[in-house]
């Protein structure tokens, strides 16, 4: 991570296709326009339904992360390993999600004229039914690689930890997802309008730490390289979405995440209301007794933070590029940063399981609620999934 830094924001403007205009003028008559207010809360029984994972994200023998706990640096073996553990792990258990590489090269100021590979990798789950322009989605974010030196440095917080959790996050809602698209399909609602079309995609980027310092041009190297790309990407004319970037609707980025007692703020008063909906599933959550941490106060303390408490500063990360070009953000990092931050101590034994098992789950409601699936959840036996995740595995 680098410091911090303050920016003029150029906020993005969808383009709407004739079906998107009608559906916009009668969420405007409801008065729903709101983005607080575009979808409803989990039910308690739905929360009660959100699976933990919690033993396959265990740092030691966890199955999603104790694969991740090596060195990652970009264009390594090890960082072929991991890339490969996460596609395996897609095409043997979530084999509905389309999976997308994007590569790109670049010079860095440790490797001189050589040219260093960095590999993003992008998992998406959208509506069969649904053109590619017309689905808004969900990203769902985290950086891979971890540092060039000191040499064998693991980084699990940053961010081995944080990627697990999004496997586990996508195997989370997943079920439920095919569920809802399924009865969507058996009324004949898919694809009719009545509701936006709504994806998820989970985005591993590489080489977002410095190789040397941090400066704009020696950090974050793939988000610069896929926020680039996906700009200058357009869809078919018509389109309810001009390009891939105008098709996130929220940028949801994870790093620093799997000590004990984080204290993440909300940094940005334009996505402070997807901030106050993950801090109030937090806190219900909490109060249902389904978090095994406890920390001292809230991981998301912010909720009650007032528009005029927020002074345009925040931490540089893999969200820049995109932020810049006015997809709109909630960076989910602690501040301060953990004390084994880009130590050698930031290794699976400075790991609190607890806390990284609660991490996943509350992100697994908040992409829940955001994807509208209260009674699919709902009606999950736990059992049956697992059931279902242990037969997918063995095929």
């Amino acid at each position: 991570m680098g410091g911090v830094m303050t920016h003029s924001i150029r906020w993005k403007r969808p383009r709407f296709n004739a079906l998107s205009y009608l559906v916009f003028a009668l969420v405007l008559v409801l008065g729903l326009l709101n983005p607080a207010h575009a979808y409803a809360e989990l039910s308690d029984k739905a929360l009660r339904n959100i699976p933990s994972g919690a033993p396959d994200l265990d740092p030691k023998t966890g199955s999603l992360l104790a694969p991740i706990l090596i060195p990652r640096v970009p264009g390594t073996p090890g960082s072929a390993a991991v890339q490969h553990h996460f596609v395996d792990f897609f095409v043997r258990e979530l084999p509905g999600w389309r999976v997308e590489w994007h590569n790109s090269t670049s010079k860095t100021p440790a490797t001189g004229d050589t040219d260093v590979h960095f590999t993003n990798l992008i998992l998406t789950r959208d509506p069969l039914w649904a053109q590619i322009g017309d689905v808004g989605r969900l990203a769902l974010v985290a950086h891979y690689d971890s540092l060039y030196r000191p040499e064998g440095f693991i980084g699990a917080t940053d961010s081995a930890a944080p990627c697990a959790m999004l496997m586990q996050v996508a195997r989370g809602v997943d079920e439920a997802l095919t569920q809802k698209w399924e009865a969507m399909e058996a009324s004949g609602d898919a694809g009719m309008g009545l509701e936006e079309e709504k994806g998820v995609q989970i985005i591993f980027l590489d080489g977002e730490e410095a190789w040397v310092s941090w400066t704009a041009t020696d950090s974050i190297y793939g988000a610069r390289a896929l926020a680039e790309t996906w700009e200058s990407e357009v869809h078919p004319p018509l389109s309810t979405y001009r390009t891939p970037l105008d098709s996130i609707n929220l940028f949801l980025l994870l790093d620093l995440l799997g000590t004990a007692d984080p204290h993440v703020p909300s940094y940005f008063s334009t996505t402070h209301w997807a901030y106050q909906g993950i801090a109030k599933i937090e806190a219900r959550m909490r109060k249902l007794g389904l978090l095994v941490s406890n920390p001292k106060n809230a991981f998301l303390p912010d909720s009650e933070k007032t528009a005029d408490q927020f002074r345009g500063a925040f931490v540089q990360d893999d969200h820049v590029p995109f932020m810049m070009r006015g997809v709109d953000v909630l960076h989910i990092i602690p501040t301060p940063f953990p004390l084994v931050w880009h130590t050698m101590d930031d290794n699976a034994e400075h790991l609190d399981p607890g806390t990284v098992a609660d991490w996943a789950k509350i992100v697994t409601a908040f992409a829940a609620e955001w994807l509208e699936l209260d009674e699919f959840v709902s009606q999950l036996n736990p059992s049956t999934e697992k059931q279902a995740i242990r037969d997918r595995t063995e095929l």
